[in-house]
C-alpha cells in the first residue's frame, strides 16, 4: 500500500472513531484536559453549542438580542442564575468544564483564555447556549458530501462580514459567518441538507463572492484555520455563534465568558430532533 493511501486510510479511521463518540464521551475526555481542540466532526448527530455568559444585569437584554436574530444566535439552553447546568441539554452537563477552551473578558475586547471556569464562577452568571452549524455536518456528510475543513483536520473558518445585526439595547454588531466550500453539485446538496437544522443556523446567508459581505481576503478568516478551497468551488456562508462575541465586545461588559471559536459545547440532544425536544 502505497504511504498516501495508508494516510487516508489513517485519516478516514480517525474520523470515524471521533464521529462515532458519545457526547458524554467527549465531554469527559474535555474534563480531564484530553480533548483540547475544535470539536467538529465529533459525536456525530448531536446537537453542538455556541457559548455567552453574562451577569444577570445584562441577561434580559441580550436574551432580547437573540430574539432579534435568530438566524445567528438561535437559542437552546438557558440557565438558572449563578447554576453552571443546564439539564436539558445533558444531565451531567456542566457549563464550568464542559468545553475544551473559553475566553474569559474583563471590561474590555481583551480576553483570557482558560480551559476551566470553576475557579471564577460566580452566582449572578447567566449561560446561554446557542446553536452551531458543526450540529448539520453530519447531515452533510451522510449525504455522501466531504467537508473540506474536517478532511484537512482543520477548524472552520470564520470572518467578520459587513452585515450588522438587529441590535437590542446595549447589544449591537455585525454578522460572523462561517465558511464551506464546495463543487457547485454537492454545495446545493450543503444548503438543502443545513436547511432542516434551523435551531443550528440553517440554511447559508450568503453564497458566492466574498468581498460582497465585506470579506477582503478569504484565506485570512478572523477566526478558525485558513480555508481548503479547490478550484471551481463555490463558497458558501453560514450565520455563525460567534457573532455575540462581537456584540459583548461593543458593550464591553465587566465580566463575561465565550467559547474559543470552534471549540464548542457538545449536548445530549440529536440536531434532526433538537425542534421538537427543546
Amino acid at each position: 500500500m502505497n504511504a498516501s493511501k495508508s494516510a487516508t486510510l489513517s485519516d478516514d479511521t480517525a474520523y470515524e472513531s471521533a464521529s462515532a463518540m458519545t457526547p458524554l464521551a467527549l465531554r469527559t475526555a474535555i474534563r480531564r484536559g484530553e480533548h483540547t481542540g475544535p470539536t467538529t466532526g465529533y459525536a456525530s448527530g448531536y446537537l453542538q453549542g455556541n457559548l455567552a455568559i453574562l451577569p444577570t444585569s445584562y441577561a434580559d437584554e441580550f436574551l432580547q438580542f437573540c430574539a432579534k436574530n435568530s438566524k445567528s444566535c438561535p437559542l437552546i439552553g438557558m440557565s438558572e442564575p449563578g447554576s453552571p447546568f443546564i439539564p436539558a441539554l445533558g444531565k451531567d452537563l456542566d457549563i464550568r468544564t464542559d468545553l475544551p477552551g473559553y475566553r474569559v473578558f474583563r471590561g474590555s475586547a481583551d480576553y483570557t483564555s482558560v480551559s476551566d471556569l470553576t475557579d471564577i464562577w460566580r452566582d449572578d452568571l447567566v449561560t446561554f447556549v446557542l446553536g452551531c452549524s458543526f450540529s448539520f455536518e453530519a447531515a452533510i456528510t451522510r449525504g455522501g458530501v466531504r467537508l473540506r475543513h474536517m478532511d484537512a483536520r482543520r477548524n472552520v473558518p470564520m470572518y467578520v462580514t459587513n452585515i450588522q445585526t438587529a441590535a437590542a439595547g446595549r447589544f449591537h454588531g455585525p454578522l460572523v459567518v462561517s465558511m464551506r466550500s464546495f463543487a457547485a453539485s454537492d454545495a446545493i446538496r450543503a444548503i438543502l441538507y443545513s436547511d432542516r437544522y434551523r435551531l443550528a443556523h440553517g440554511a447559508p446567508v450568503h453564497i458566492g463572492d466574498p468581498a460582497q459581505i465585506g470579506i477582503a481576503d478569504i484565506m485570512k478568516p478572523d477566526f478558525g484555520n485558513e480555508p481548503v478551497i479547490e478550484e471551481g468551488d463555490i463558497p458558501v456562508f453560514w450565520a455563525c455563534g460567534v457573532t455575540p462575541q462581537m456584540a459583548i465586545r461593543n458593550v464591553m461588559p465587566e465580566f463575561a465568558i465565550t467559547h474559543e471559536p470552534g471549540l464548542m459545547l457538545v449536548t445530549d440532544v440529536l440536531a434532526e430532533a433538537a425542534e421538537f425536544s427543546l
